[in-house]
């Protein structure tokens, strides 16, 4: 394809230079998974609101516990991986952004691979469970399959992986000597408010 007569266009590296196509993928998982995670806690809320004005009313729902247990697991799984997009999980960010490229590097990628590698046997041990619960149902609704409420195991497993290597270059990229200084300062005034 010659597009403007200037010559051949080639396919667009995702790990490039500009990453624009990276970029792009990035942004709409992060919008996915928000939107999913907005969803999920409207209709936890949803759920539980009702329970509450029903149980109030003397007319308690007996499905109303259960599934806002499977929405509140879901709700961990998936906003877990969305904040491993966001890279905002518990850690010491600050302690390796202090350190050299050289020396940061191998430790970013040692940490990735615990991260990945647990979550890798996690799919699988979710996957396991998938299979096991063929034919169970949930006990207050028992047209809703288990399988479908274990589901996230794997899928949550999964959607953290992939967040971790969307997030990943964002992470080992060399950090100028401006932006160390201003996390610095910023956890400072964090500390101090």
């Amino acid at each position: 394809m010659i597009p403007n007569g200037r010559g051949p266009t080639r396919a667009p590296n995702l790990f490039s230079g500009d990453g624009a196509m990276l970029e792009r993928l990035k942004s709409g998982f992060q919008w996915a998974l928000e939107t999913w995670v907005i969803v999920l806690m409207f209709s936890t809320t949803v759920v539980v609101v009702i329970a509450v004005v029903f149980r109030k009313a003397g007319h308690s729902l007996g499905w109303a516990d259960e599934i806002s247990r499977v929405l509140l697991a879901w709700l961990t799984y998936y906003g877990s991986a969305l904040a491993a997009l966001r890279r905002a999980h518990i850690g010491f960010p600050g302690l390796l952004r202090r350190l050299s490229p050289r020396q940061r590097l191998p430790l970013v990628i040692l940490g990735e691979a615990f991260i990945i590698g647990f979550f890798l046997v996690m799919a699988w041990v979710g996957l396991e469970v998938y299979m096991v619960l063929e034919g169970d149902t949930l006990v207050s609704i028992t047209w809703v399959p288990l399988r479908l409420t274990q589901s996230v195991i794997p899928i949550g497993a999964f959607l953290f992986i992939l967040a971790e290597l969307l997030s990943l270059k964002e992470e080992i990229r060399p950090r100028r000597i401006s932006e160390t200084f201003h996390d610095k300062g910023s956890h400072q005034e964090e500390a101090r408010g």
